[in-house]
């Protein structure tokens, strides 16, 4: 599955947005009608609700409650082999430069303690959907535009349907098993935690999913939350499902640590493994370097980050072919649309150019998805 279109449309109706917000701002006490593509509206003063129609012309409508909303009417239809037509939603934080009313996101994820949050759904047969909670992270505390890490709980899929990208093994989080998928859908990256059977309800700590999606090399605690959403994507029909109730709350001043013990994960069938070659090229104040990454198991990789240490005095300055972020001297590099599958034997290969205060040397040490690999 993917879905680039959706933000793609988002950002590119950014003043359409604006519009609507003032025709459709402020609290809602009874309940409202949203038809407009892109209307949203407040409730609770605290979370915002958004039809967020952005893969079809046809009609798309939601009631509001004053907790959460349904979707009354859904016209739209899209194949099961692409991208959803839609994605209604309730959020907290900022979300393409709406925010929230009085929040406290972007934070650090290294500033947050806890973020305790509860789901509740109404689901529907006769349509193809999923049920989705999304995490959206970031290397900055961005407030608008897509952001590079997304995090998806899948709590019910109806009909031939899969997350983006393909499975990398299991995980134990908030009492139950996830079959978790990894990949990237030519905007960002994405981590999906699939519940084998549908849940309708649930209370758990995001802290918990992000803290495994780190343990995955995919962020670091320096990274920031910067929106959490729950809603659904449909394919075919869809009237008739509801979030019922929505909560959350961002907690800070701990260490962004989840308080339950890292849950333990399973790899995928196949063995995996990688190989860095890593060929720099210095000067007196700068320098320069390649880095190719394979893929030395006998799976898939699809969405790569490659996660190392650079030395004191190295700052990097400008990269291609790939989305590489330093924060001090920890270094993420992760793949861009074209360059994120890895076949077994594959390589892909991306650099950068950087300035050097003292004597130039590389780093040796490489995670690639929280694997370590081998130096070549």
């Amino acid at each position: 599955m993917k879905r680039p279109l959706r933000a793609l449309a988002a950002a590119g109706l950014l003043a359409a947005g604006t519009l609507v917000a003032v025709a459709l701002g402020g609290t809602a006490s009874a309940d409202t009608q949203i038809c407009e593509q892109y209307g949203s509206t407040v409730i609770g003063g605290k979370y915002v609700v958004q039809n967020n129609r952005w893969g079809t012309t046809e009609q798309q409508c939601l009631n509001v409650t004053g907790s959460g909303f349904s979707i009354t009417s859904q016209r739209g239809s899209a194949p099961t082999n692409g991208a959803p037509v839609s994605y209604p939603s309730i959020f907290v934080g900022c979300h393409y430069t709406n925010c929230s009313p009085g929040t406290n996101l972007p934070v650090q994820v290294s500033q947050i303690s806890s973020a305790p949050s509860s789901i509740n759904y109404t689901y529907v047969g006769g349509a193809i959907y999923d049920a989705a909670y999304d995490i959206w992270l970031d290397p900055s505390p961005k407030r608008d535009g897509v952001n590079q890490m997304e995090i998806m709980i899948w709590f019910n899929r109806q009909g031939s349907i899969q997350p983006i990208g393909s499975p990398v093994g299991n995980a134990n989080i908030a009492g139950r098993s996830w079959e978790v998928w990894r990949g990237n859908n030519g905007g960002n990256n994405v981590i999906s935690y699939v519940a084998p059977s549908a849940i309708s309800s649930l209370s758990f700590d995001v802290l918990d999913f992000i803290a495994d999606t780190r343990n995955r090399g995919a962020i670091t605690n320096s990274w920031y939350l910067t929106s959490i959403q729950a809603g659904f994507e449909p394919w075919q029909g869809g009237a008739g499902l509801a979030v019922n109730s929505f909560s959350q709350s961002v907690n800070t001043g701990g260490g962004g640590n989840p308080t339950t013990p890292p849950p333990t994960t399973t790899p995928p069938p196949g063995g995996s493994g990688c190989a860095v070659k890593y060929t720099p090229s210095s000067w007196n104040n700068g320098f320069t370097a390649d880095v190719q990454i394979t893929n030395t198991g006998s799976s898939t990789i699809n969405g790569w980050t490659l996660a190392y240490t650079l030395p004191s005095g190295q700052q990097i300055t400008g990269s291609w072919n790939a989305t590489v972020t330093q924060s001090g001297s920890a270094v993420t590099a992760r793949n861009i649309g074209h360059n994120g599958t890895l076949a077994p034997g594959g390589t892909a290969s991306f650099g950068y150019q950087g300035t050097l205060s003292g004597t130039y040397s590389s780093p040796t040490n490489f995670t690639l998805n929280g694997q370590t690999c081998t130096r070549r």
